[in-house]
This record gives structure tokens, C-alpha cells and sequence, in this order.
């Protein structure tokens, strides 16, 4: 299938046609593309482009939580905006629309499954909010998020639970016994740039409790307090 069927593919899924074509197709290629050799490495990746969509994505999630729930406090808010706009949130939306078939992938991502790893495919999903951004403006990137994110925002102001954060959770039982030291310290990092591996230790009080690995530090972190938290509660 050649490059511009791809992406106008894509777009019927998005239901969004862009003005700059260039902009989606930078938004869905992952920096591993640059790992399959010379030829393709001045190629254009969404790492930059998924900073902007992140920070888009929290504004939008932000502005709705403020005007819907107008007597959540800003603890709550924090919560259900991280529950919407969490890895696996935004990995679910983009599968809703098949967007993670429309990655692009170097071979060594492809051959390690890439294209079903969460962590991707909400990083594409991100560059995509930050590319329409730019293509169209806030009014148009608003509607989109707030109807390609519907199901997860319907679950968080239904006040179903749909991610934990078992970091607040865990630092919430472990300062009942009043002033404590909790600790996220990263011991391991492996694997290639593209595709590595944390591993997080959580220290209480200077004793280690918990132990977790992720394809991030924030989810090996997670892991950890996951950990701990199960055997504390």
C-alpha cells in the first residue's frame, strides 16, 4: 500500500482531513524508523510533536473536569484528569480507531511487537492531538479529543474506576503513621535506546518495600508502589 493511501486511510478512521499531510505522517513515525539505516535518518519523528499534544490533551481534559464537576476539589480533578489521559487510556483510543495499525515502525520495533505496546501507541496518539493542533487550531482539536476519548471520560465522571494510581494510594496508607520517607530510586536501566527497560526500588523510611519494571520510569514506579501497596493495605 503506498504512503498516501496510508495516511488518507488514517484519516477517514480520525474523521479529520488535514490542510498539511507532512504533519500526520510525522506524528505516526516512532523514532525507531531512524535505526534501519542511513537513508531514512534525517526522517522526521513525533517525539517533539507528542510534547505538544501531551500538554494539549491536559489542557482540554483540564478545561472539561473544571466546567462538568464544578464541585471536585483539585485533588479529585488531578485523579480523573490522570485516569483519562493515563498510557492506557489513550493506547485503547487509538485502538478504537485501528490508529496503531497506521505506526510507523523500524524492524526491530515490528519484530518486538511494538505496534501492540501501549506505551507507542499512546505516544502516537499524543503526536496526532499535536499535530491536528497545529493543522487546525484549539476549537477543532477539542471536539476531536473529546469524542475520540469519549468512553474514558464517561467512565471517570461516572466515578468508575478505570486507572489506579497506586502511588497516591500507597502514600496515603504509609503517612498514617505520620512523617515518612518514601523513596523511588532507578537501580537498572537496559536494553536499546528505542526500546529499554527501567527498573524502579521503592525505599520506606531507607527499607526497601517494593520493586517494579516498566518500559518507562513512571510505569516501573507504578510497579513498585503496585507492589508495596498490595501488602499494605
Amino acid at each position: 500500500m503506498k504512503e498516501e493511501e496510508i495516511l488518507l486511510r488514517f484519516e477517514a478512521k480520525l474523521q479529520y482531513i488535514f490542510r498539511d499531510i507532512s504533519l500526520l505522517k510525522m506524528a505516526l513515525t516512532h523514532k525507531s524508523v531512524a535505526y534501519d539505516g542511513v537513508s531514512k535518518a534525517k526522517s522526521k519523528y513525533n517525539e517533539r510533536i507528542e510534547f505538544l499534544g501531551d500538554a494539549i490533551l491536559e489542557h482540554i481534559i483540564s478545561d472539561l473536569l473544571y466546567h462538568h464537576e464544578p464541585e471536585l476539589s483539585e485533588g479529585d480533578m488531578t485523579k480523573m484528569r490522570a485516569s483519562i489521559v493515563c498510557e492506557k487510556s489513550l493506547s485503547n483510543a487509538m485502538k478504537r480507531i485501528e490508529g496503531h495499525q497506521y505506526v510507523y515502525l523500524g524492524k526491530c520495533e515490528i519484530q518486538n511487537n511494538g505496534r501492540f505496546k501501549d506505551a507507542i501507541i499512546a505516544d502516537a496518539f499524543e503526536s496526532v492531538i499535536g499535530a491536528i493542533y497545529i493543522d487546525a487550531g484549539f476549537d477543532v482539536t477539542n471536539e476531536i479529543v473529546l469524542r475520540l476519548l469519549d468512553v474514558e471520560i464517561a467512565m471517570a465522571l461516572s466515578k468508575k474506576e478505570f486507572n489506579i494510581d497506586y502511588k497516591t494510594r500507597l502514600q496515603e496508607i504509609l503517612q498514617k503513621h505520620g512523617t515518612v520517607k518514601i523513596e523511588y530510586i532507578l537501580i537498572e536501566e537496559s536494553g536499546p535506546e528505542h526500546d529499554k527497560t527501567f527498573k524502579v526500588e521503592l525505599l520506606f523510611n531507607d527499607t526497601k518495600i517494593g520493586e517494579g519494571i516498566g518500559k518507562n520510569k513512571k510505569q516501573a514506579e507504578q510497579q513498585a508502589a503496585k507492589y508495596a501497596y498490595e501488602r499494605h493495605k
